[in-house]
């Protein structure tokens, strides 16, 4: 066994699954990323502009969950969910890759692009690192 201890939480009006978009570039309203206070000196050489990939747990997840119909269409065959963006898996991590626009505090980015839930955990954050960019 092993534990997680989350750094911070997403404050977004995303609170119910109906509304959210299954990916962050498809209409995702503005978040915020809150992080604890202890961990502000590994935010300090985050700055507006960057992209970010951001680790949540899906903690309103199913974890009991193993196939999907892909986007919840019910007309597409089930899948195995490891071959899927499904936030319904045995152990939900999410995967976000943000853009930070605002930094308000230095604990508090406002991002784009994230469809996560208000209030869901933040476990870690890492920079993209694009190589066709760094060509």
């Amino acid at each position: 066994m092993f534990s997680l201890k989350p750094i911070g939480y997403v404050r977004s009006p995303l609170v119910e699954r109906a509304h959210a978009p299954k990916q962050g570039n498809e209409g995702s309203p503005e978040a915020w990323l809150v992080f604890q206070p202890e961990f502000q000196e590994g935010l300090i050489d985050l700055r507006p502009g960057d992209e970010i990939l951001v680790l949540t747990w899906l903690d309103r997840a199913i974890r009991e969950t193993l196939s999907v119909h892909p986007r919840d269409d019910l007309s597409a065959p089930l899948r195995g969910v490891f071959s899927t963006r499904s936030q319904d898996r045995p152990n939900p991590l999410g995967l976000h890759r943000v853009s930070i626009v605002e930094i308000d505090t230095p604990i508090q980015f406002k991002v784009l692009d994230l469809e996560a839930f208000d209030a869901t955990p933040i476990i870690d954050v890492k920079p993209v690192l694009d190589r066709v960019k760094e060509r």
